[in-house]
Formats: structure tokens, C-alpha cells, sequence
């Protein structure tokens, strides 16, 4: 006998599956599902409160995280334990964003080094993705208490220029949280579907896209023909947003009131406090003429006219954006039949008003810009669960597919449900100096070691010329063609010495053991994660030690026997901490032997560069 599911909260029956489609956005994130019975989208919501869940984390004194509104309460109160814009750190390394580090009221860790950021809070340190997975659990948890139903599996929507990186951390954060991500899905594609543009068999549009949420900007041409959503182009800007609009009116206040950066850099309340009256105008003034408030003993007031003048400048670079975006699809403004509207910060009128005048037509914005993506993400979802015959979801790989790097890591280069065919491409380098060649070792699975994945191949690079660990430049790319065969093919980009092996991905697998590895990589999700930060922590933690050792050996006449005391006191600390099972301990090793070893690397830069003027020779 058939078992059916009533939600006794509602009386309403229940689908077996659900896929639920998330929004995982800089500022707020929400879910939103196919309604059973109206079969319409809808964004969850409690009763009357808001559909949006702020990306707030706020870290208690235990080091417990609380999610949303109740952590926003503490963006002021507790600034350097209160986390926001998570996703702006997702797949970017310290040096893509140092120039806007200040904006981050928490401890960003300045390790100077290619390696993905970190946030410090107490003694404790998160990834980016670890962030977003506290946010995709609270998100879960609300959907499941509204649904009166489990909910693990999701649609997750991204920026369309996301990386692979960027996509790869969404999608790892996912797991984390528990969540089987179904599909990573354009930003831009789920809107066009809010809109129900490409619900019609018969239809062929092409549209744009216009997303300007909290902390990101982006403009994506799509065409639409039968139901194929085709990405023509897309342009925008990763630090452009609503953030950005609130610090032009910050900016201005702290010009009228003779405050300076330093003061908000040793001050983060007055920071935060600054930023969040900000906000408050923007939205003011999106219906007044004018905006005042007493805060502090002073009076901050921005009038609607002064507002747009400073806006004037952002809003010049999203049409610059749009244009970059037509050109690139080699198309015109009047090719476009439909301007679709996304995004919070979309609300102000001198956004709207400029890009109706770039397009010359009226933009379309009668879908709510907070909801509109997390409703499309549910129409994708309702695809996907097999609920919606009349869409063509191409062809899609039913298992990532990467190779072992350094540790013996999983390091995926086509994710799991990528259209095929597809083609991806990703640098490494050696990590021994004169090393000659490259094992290149193909897996196929969702866990993060490759031990607990499947072989599919294995080939050396040889060859490669005699150079310094890190000069080599070996570039992986694995093609899927449209029968599904995976040619990899790695070339040293220096030397031209290059090598390919063609492998059948789906051979062998049936759809169980499909299933069963799925299975196993969400049992396991949260160990996995574990495990690969403390592999990467002891990865980092080796280099560092071997580039200090070899640093110091070389310049030694110029270190003060102190500072060689503690740098081999600060190596032996991090030696020991490499041996124990504690990824914090270890990154906290790293950061006090960085301390230790900055002053003296910069003495050694000075005199290399002074040295250099004068016209000596820096011997290796």
C-alpha cells in the first residue's frame, strides 16, 4: 500500500520529493518552492514575517553561530563576531580582496597567500564555505519547520561569472549544511524563469538581465528558444552592489563630519553604525526627497539629489557593464525584447530610470527583486524533480570529476550535473624544484579525499624542463564531448611538452552505484570537510615551513640572533602542531610564524631592491 504524506499543519498533501530552490544571496538569502496545489512559485515565509533570512552569522561567546535576524541585532553591538557579505570572500584568496579589506568589520586573516580566505573569530578560523553552510543550514532547517517535511535536496543559484572555484565552494557549503545540491544554477537563468520566460514551447526572446544585489553586480544577455537557455554573455562587477551605494553616502558623511578611515579602522561600532544609517537612507530615499536622522549627538542628513549624484559614477559603470555585455554577444540595445530587473538595490529610482534609458524601453521589475531569483530556482527545481515535462535540461554528468592533488585531495574540475559537453581547464605546478614529471590521476566522485572515490585514469607528464618548484605551468583540461567521453590532456605551457588519454566517465556505473556514492559523500559530508581543511592546513603549514627554512638559510647575516631564536622556536611550534588532528591550531601556528618572519622578509626585500639600484647582481 502507498504511503501519503499530510502536512497536519495545513491538511494539504505532501509530494514525496522535494526539491526546494535556494537563493543564497550577499545581503539576504531565502527559499522558495512549487506550491503543491497551486503549482505556482512561492518564497517560504512564516505568517507575516519576511520571506528574506539576512547572511548574517553572529558568533557567541562559546562559539556558537545564530543565523538572520537575530544575528543582525549584534552587527553593531558586536561587529568583529558579527559576519556579513560572506559570499563576497567565496573562492577569492587575500589578494583579491585586500583593497576593500577595511570594509570587513571582522578579521579577515592577511596571510598574504593564494589560499582561499579566512575569517578569524576567537581563536577559531572559518572558510567561506564554511560560513555559507551555517546559512544554507539555517535556511534548511526553517524550510523543514514550515514544510513539516525533511528537506535535502535543493537548486542553489549563483552569479552567472561565478568561477569554477566560486561554484565549487557553493556547492561544497551545500553539502556541509547537509543539502544534496541538485544543480548549481545561473543567477540570471532562474530570474528569466520567475518571469515565465521559456515556458512556452513556441518562444524565442532574448532578454537581459540586470542584478544588482547587496554586494555584487551582473549583467547577462540570455536567448531563449524551446525551452534552452543559452548564457550569450555576461559582465558585472564582484564588488558592486548595494554595499557600495551605502559607502558613497558614508563616505559623504564622513566628508561632512571630518571623520577619517583611521577612525573607522580603530572604531568598528562607529563603522557599522555608519553603514547600517546608511542602508537606512538608500531605502529612504527611494520614495522621499530627503533623509535626516540624530545618531550619536550628530544629525546625518543626505538629501535625494546629492544621493544621486554620488550614485551617478556606480550606475555609469553598470551601463558600461551592459554595454561590454551587448557587444560581446554582438548584439544591440534594440535586439533586446525584455529587461528583467533583480536585486534589492534595482528599488532605486535612478537605478531604473537609467537602465529603461541605456535599453530605451521600460524595464520589467513586477516580480519582487529580493524574491525573484529563489522563485525561479523552484521552477528549476519542479524541472528537475520531473514534475515539468516541457523544458530540455541538457544533457548532465552524473558525477564530478577531478584529479588528486597534493595530500591526496579531490580537486574537481567538472562538477556533478555539468551540461555536456563541456570543456574546463585548470593550472598547477610542481612543488619539487627540477622536478621532471607530473602524475596526473583521474577520479570520478563526490567525496573529498580521492581514496574514497573511483579511478577512472592515471598518466604522467614527462619532460617537463628542469625548473624551481612553482615556475612549471601545467594546465589540465578535461573535455566531455556529446557522447559523454572525457579526454583529458595536460600541457606544460612553458615548454609545449603535452600529453592526452581519452576516458569513458559513465563506463561501469550503474545508476545504484551512482546513487550509493551520492549517498556515501552526504553520510560522510561533515568528516570530509574536516579532513580536507586539516590536509590543506598541513599543506600549507609544510610549504610555509620549507619557503621560512630555505629563506633563512639564505639570509641569515641579515637576521638578529633574537629573531633567529624565535623564528626557530615559532617553526618547531608549527612542526608540532603539523603532527596533531587540529586544523585551528595549525592556522594559528602559520599566523604567528608569518608575524615572526614579516619584518625581517621586508628588511631582505629592501636590500635586494637597494641593492638592485645600485646596480649589483642579486645572486640566486
Amino acid at each position: 500500500m502507498a504511503k501519503i504524506a499530510i502536512n497536519i499543519a495545513t491538511g494539504s498533501l505532501q509530494q514525496a520529493e522535494m526539491i526546494v530552490g535556494i537563493d543564497l544571496g550577499t545581503t539576504n538569502s531565502l527559499v522558495a518552492i512549487i506550491h503543491p496545489e497551486s503549482k505556482q512559485p512561492i518564497a517560504l515565509k512564516e505568517h507575516n514575517s519576511s520571506s528574506l533570512v539576512p547572511s548574517i552569522i553572529h558568533f557567541d561567546p562559546l562559539g556558537n553561530p545564530v543565523v538572520g535576524e537575530e544575528a543582525k541585532q549584534y552587527l553593531e553591538t558586536d561587529p568583529q563576531n558579527t559576519i556579513f557579505s560572506a559570499k563576497r570572500l567565496m573562492g577569492k584568496s587575500y589578494k583579491d580582496i585586500k583593497e576593500n579589506a577595511n570594509f570587513f568589520t571582522y578579521k579577515v586573516i592577511d596571510d598574504d597567500t593564494d589560499s582561499l580566505v579566512k575569517v578569524q573569530v576567537g581563536d577559531k578560523f572559518y572558510s567561506p564555505i564554511d560560513l555559507s553552510s551555517f546559512i544554507l543550514k539555517e535556511l534548511k532547517q526553517r524550510a523543514e519547520h514550515i514544510l513539516k517535511t525533511p528537506v535535502t535536496k535543493a537548486v542553489i543559484t549563483v552569479p552567472a561569472y561565478f568561477n569554477d572555484a566560486q561554484r565549487q565552494a557553493t556547492r561544497d557549503a551545500g553539502k556541509l549544511a547537509g543539502l544534496d545540491v541538485m544543480r548549481i544554477v545561473n543567477e540570471p537563468t532562474a530570474a528569466s524563469l520567475a518571469y515565465g520566460l521559456g515556458l512556452r514551447k513556441d518562444e524565442e526572446k532574448t532578454i537581459a538581465v540586470y542584478d544588482l544585489g547587496g554586494g555584487t553586480f551582473d549583467i547577462s544577455i540570455l536567448h531563449i528558444n524551446n525551452g534552452i537557455f543559452e548564457v550569450l554573455s555576461t559582465n558585472g562587477n564582484t564588488y558592486l552592489g548595494g554595499d557600495d551605494l551605502d559607502r558613497t553616502i558614508v563616505q559623504y558623511w564622513m566628508n561632512e563630519s571630518g571623520i577619517t578611515s583611521d577612525d573607522l579602522n580603530v572604531n568598528k561600532e562607529l563603522s557599522q553604525g555608519l553603514r547600517l544609517r546608511a542602508e537606512e537612507a538608500k531605502k529612504h530615499l527611494s520614495s522621499n526627497d530627503s533623509f535626516s536622522v540624530d545618531w550619536n549627538g550628530d544629525t546625518l542628513a543626505i538629501t535625494k539629489a546629492t544621493f544621486e549624484s554620488l550614485l551617478k559614477p556606480l550606475i555609469d559603470q553598470t551601463i558600461a557593464s551592459c554595454k561590454s555585455a551587448l557587444a560581446d554577444a554582438k548584439l544591440t540595445a534594440e535586439n533586446i525584447d525584455t529587461i528583467v530587473m533583480v536585486g534589492g538595490s534595482t528599488r532605486v529610482p535612478a537605478v531604473k530610470e537609467a537602465v529603461s534609458a541605456f535599453f530605451g524601453k521600460p524595464v520589467n521589475d513586477s516580480v519582487n527583486p529580493d524574491e525573484v531569483v529563489a522563485l525561479g530556482a523552484a521552477v528549476q527545481a519542479d524541472i528537475l524533480a520531473g514534475n515539468n515535462k516541457d523544458f530540455l535540461l541538457l544533457d548532465i554528468t552524473p558525477l564530478s570529476l577531478g584529479i588528486e592533488t597534493m595530500g591526496g585531495l579531490m580537486d574537481t574540475l567538472i562538477p556533478r550535473n555539468a551540461k555536456i559537453p563541456t570543456k574546463v581547464g585548470r593550472q598547477y605546478t610542481t612543488h619539487k624544484d627540477g622536478q621532471s614529471d607530473m602524475r596526473i590521476s583521474v577520479f570520478q566522485g563526490e567525496r573529498d579525499l580521492v581514496k574514497d572515490n573511483r579511478k577512472l585514469a592515471e598518466f604522467s607528464l614527462k619532460g617537463i624542463p628542469g625548473m624551481p618548484a612553482g615556475l612549471p605551468k601545467v594546465e589540465v583540461s578535461f573535455l566531455i564531448n556529446a557522447d559523454g567521453i572525457l579526454v583529458v590532456k595536460a600541457k606544460e605551457l612553458r615548454s609545449g611538452v603535452e600529453q592526452e588519454i581519452e576516458v569513458k566517465p559513465q563506463y561501469g556505473l550503474t545508476d545504484d552505484e551512482v546513487e550509493k556514492m551520492l549517498m556515501d559523500s552526504i553520510t560522510h559530508a561533515k568528516d570530509d570537510m574536516q579532513t580536507r581543511a586539516l590536509v590543506e592546513a598541513r599543506t600549507e603549514g609544510e610549504q610555509i615551513l620549507s619557503v621560512t627554512e630555505k629563506f633563512v638559510s639564505k639570509n641569515a647575516p641579515l637576521l638578529e640572533k633574537e629573531e633567529l631564536m624565535a623564528t626557530a622556536s615559532a617553526m618547531q611550534a608549527l612542526q608540532l602542531a603539523l603532527t596533531m588532528d587540529d586544523k585551528d591550531l595549525i592556522h594559528s601556528k602559520i599566523e604567528e610564524l608569518n608575524e615572526i618572519s614579516r619584518p625581517f622578509a621586508e628588511r631582505a626585500m629592501d636590500a635586494a631592491v637597494s641593492g638592485a639600484l645600485k646596480g649589483k647582481s642579486i645572486t640566486e
